[in-house]
């Protein structure tokens, strides 16, 4: 098979099923099967084996403990008291619910690392209550699913973890770099929410007093203490990434049952659950990644592709022309 066939299958296959809403995991291991067995140099087993050296790494045990440190925050009503922090940080702007949306997620992406529960936790409070003031359902919605986006680039981020320990590169050094994009992005959401509620008149929450705010902070505390303690672990060197996830899992149990006491044994069963099930996902999703990348090098298609974009940006124009054309 020639790259060219072998790179129109494999990204055909994967835009369709894209398409047909087939999950991203599932997309990028059916998108291989056929090469493997078109193939007669390639075997169905090397898919399989292909897909279990992805896991063949101790740091992505960090993936499932800091799925769970964010599922025990949801339950233990921890992620209620950073909305009520932010509300008294930005509710008294235009389209305070937006601005709360926003800040809560950066605030919450410093502690799970996770776009997922980050989206599952303040939705499942913000959305109805956003709704109930009169924001329109789109826009709810939208700001909802953006900002959550900063789960996987505000430090500690599960992205950054894999992709640190796949490709051998420093995971406090990508901490570090992650940590103003993402404030960046933040603050432009939060510029678009205030755009956003100057043209569709969206409602204001009364401008909270100092004496307010500090008693939303000593409530929240103990669970803004858990970005330093990990992230700071783990830039100056105290504990690798797998070793951060369990401190923040610990932190945040004890947390929940002792301090706040939000948080019951009996609730650990659904807790659990839920983060073997999103766990699964994620790993799962990793598995037949390797697999798809691994296809591609094997027959140098990136190699083509590099060639291919080095003819066209050969000025700051056509890098420009090409970055837009991505992005």
């Amino acid at each position: 098979m020639t790259q060219g066939e072998v790179a129109l299958i494999l990204f055909g296959i994967f835009a369709v099923l894209i398409t047909l809403r087939v999950p991203v995991a599932f997309a990028l291991g059916l998108a291989c099967v056929p090469i493997f067995f078109l193939d007669d140099r390639l075997s169905p087993i090397l898919l399989i084996t292909e897909m279990t050296k992805a896991y063949n790494a101790f740091v992505l045990l960090a993936v499932p403990f800091f799925i769970l440190a964010a599922n025990l925050m949801n339950s233990a009503g921890i992620t209620q008291r950073l909305i009520d922090l932010s509300r008294t940080m930005v509710g008294h702007f235009k389209g305070g619910l937006g601005h709360i949306n926003v800040m809560v997620s950066m605030i919450f992406a410093g502690i799970s690392g996770s776009s997922t529960a980050d989206a599952a936790g303040i939705g499942s409070v913000l959305i109805p209550a956003m709704r109930k003031q009169g924001y329109d359902s789109s826009f709810t919605v939208a700001i909802t699913s953006c900002s959550s986006v900063m789960g996987v680039i505000i430090p500690p981020s599960i992205l950054m973890i894999v992709w640190g320990g796949i490709m051998n590169v420093s995971i406090g050094g990508l901490f570090l770099a992650g940590f103003l994009p993402g404030v960046m992005i933040g603050l432009s959401q939060m510029v678009a929410v205030r755009i956003y509620a100057g043209i569709r008149g969206y409602p204001v929450y009364a401008r909270s007093s100092f004496r307010e705010f500090l008693g939303e902070f000593g409530k929240a505390f103990f669970a803004l203490m858990s970005p330093g303690i990990v992230v700071g672990g783990v830039i100056f060197g105290f504990v690798t990434p797998t070793e951060a996830s369990v401190l923040a899992v610990l932190y945040t149990f004890v947390v929940g049952l002792l301090v706040y006491r939000s948080f019951s044994i009996p609730q650990l069963p659904a807790v659990l659950y839920e983060t073997a099930r999103l766990a699964s996902i994620s790993l799962f999703g990793i598995g037949t990644a390797s697999a798809f990348g691994w296809v591609l090098a094997f027959y140098q298609i990136p190699k083509i592709v590099v060639a291919v974009l080095g003819t066209w940006a050969t000025s700051v124009t056509g890098v420009g022309i090409l970055v837009a054309v991505i992005f």
